[in-house]
């Protein structure tokens, strides 16, 4: 039996007894969409074990529903044997009534689907699923036809798997569970990494330095926090969707892994600064500034090469490595995110998008006027975010000063670029010019057009020679 673990549950659609629902005579797995459901497989109903067990969790049904969670039964038997099973006092072999459905899988075909079918013995085997409520399988086990399932050690699984945390062999459903995010922590090993350092910690998730046991490797492993408005599903697709653009200029995602408890990504592990940090606020010179630039406008444009949009491209998400390279971090999350709590009047507060692509998403500093208005990042809106770096690196001011949220945003709509490029070196006075125009259709420069602009400057090949970036 292959596992189904972290799949999408089988779908059926049987025939079944009536007891859940008097006006139907069928019973699907979309009936239990947004609840928990126990499924239980067993071969006959004149099986000596069947009674004993399907009876015990029809007796803790309200146990199970405190949990919001169903049960159902399925077995190769028909429906009218069911019934005459249920009507059965126990006495006598039978359930003496029954508080949940029993479905009828006559040919096995819903068995099957689930990996229990018995082709010698042409009848299911005992095999038990918990079904979470989108329908995703989180577990599974089967007995042996001689054994019976307990139904006390069901619901403490069920228990188990939702109280969000870790729970040992011993763990019951009056213990605490184990905070896997807790236990990552300096010295102690997660996964296949052990911990070294915190390196970095942000509105949704802390950064350490670790090594990979298995490659032997230094990594750089983002670990998400519990109350992080990203799920763990979306930051693992969108962690996969960046993995597979490679560019000398972007951060290198190694793997994605929520098999630990909790969901991280192990990254590139590079010794440098943010870009926050460089300059400490004093203008680049030229030749830092179009090293920087290039290298920023080249990585930007493999990424929308690849269909990846930043969404919330800032010098915290840029890294200067010790040998002048330059790496971009953290893409794709802006699409995927649920939305947080209402925004405080602070411009260096995080907001977020919802997963229809409403609302505010990034550092309010950052963002392009489209954005602001609420509309979802493209690639003309990281276009607008690099012309905003490129005017502080060259300046060494903050772009939009406003004290307030507010300010920051109304700035952000009345841009003037021709004001903004005033005094700027070229070609960077007329790069600033064109990336910040603030109507995203008139704003049809690429990060292509740019990496290209910076690379056939005179002073480009002055910033190859560079011996580095002043600090």
């Amino acid at each position: 039996m292959s596992t189904l673990i972290g799949h999408p549950a089988p779908a059926f659609d049987l025939d079944s007894t009536r007891n859940a629902a008097p006006a139907r005579g069928r019973t699907a797995l979309e009936d239990f969409r947004g609840r928990w459901l126990t499924l239980v497989f067993y071969p006959h109903d004149f099986s000596l074990v069947c009674p004993t067990e399907l009876v015990g969790l029809s007796q803790r049904l309200e146990e199970f529903r405190s949990h919001d969670c169903e049960l159902l039964g399925i077995s190769g038997d028909s429906v009218e044997s069911h019934e005459r099973w249920i009507a059965t006092p126990r006495a006598q072999g039978g359930l003496g009534g029954l508080n949940f459905p029993l479905a009828s899988d006559p040919d096995g075909a819903v068995a099957r689907s689930y990996g229990v079918y018995h082709e010698g013995w042409k009848v299911a085997v005992r095999g038990l699923f918990i079904i979470d409520p989108d329908g995703v399988v989180q577990y599974q086990v089967v007995h042996n036809l001689s054994v019976g399932r307990r139904s006390q050690e069901v619901l403490r699984v069920l228990t188990a798997l939702q109280s969000g945390g870790l729970c040992r062999e011993d763990w019951m459903a009056d213990d605490p569970a184990l905070d896997p995010f807790a236990m990552v922590r300096p010295g102690r090993y997660f996964s296949r990494y052990l911990i070294e350092a915190e390196v970095g910690c942000g509105t949704f998730a802390r950064v350490f330095r670790a090594r990979d046991l298995q490659l032997d490797r230094p990594v750089a492993l983002k670990v998400f926090k519990p109350d992080c408005p990203v799920t763990p599903g979306a930051a693992m697709a969108e962690a996969r969707a960046a993995s597979a653009v490679n560019h000398p200029n972007l951060c290198t995602i190694y793997t994605v892994d929520d098999t630990a408890g909790v969901p991280i990504i192990a990254m590139e592990y590079i010794a440098g600064r943010r870009m926050g940090q460089v300059g400490q606020g004093e203008p680049l010179t030229n030749e830092a500034l179009h090293s920087i630039a290039r290298q920023m406008a080249a990585g930007m444009a493999a990424a929308h090469a690849g269909g990846i949009v930043h969404g919330d491209l800032k010098p915290d998400n840029v890294l200067l490595a010790d040998d002048g390279t330059v790496k971009i971090l953290d893409f794709g999350l802006a699409r995927r995110l649920r939305p947080s709590a209402p925004a405080v009047d602070d411009q260096t507060a995080d907001l977020a998008i919802s997963d229809q692509g409403n609302g505010l998403f990034g550092t309010p500093r950052y963002l392009a006027p489209e954005q602001v208005r609420g509309e979802p990042a493209t690639p003309r809106s990281d276009v607008f975010a690099l012309g905003v770096i490129l005017y502080e690196l060259a300046t060494g001011r903050t772009a939009f000063p406003g004290p307030g949220l507010l300010q920051v945003l109304e700035q952000i709509r009345t841009v003037e670029p021709a004001s903004m490029a005033e005094g700027l070196p070229e070609p960077f006075g007329d790069l600033v010019r064109t990336l910040l125009v603030p109507d995203p259709e008139r704003r049809t420069i690429t990060m292509r057009e740019v990496a290209e602009i910076l690379t056939a400057a005179p002073e480009a090949a002055a910033a190859l020679a560079a011996p580095g970036v002043p600090a």
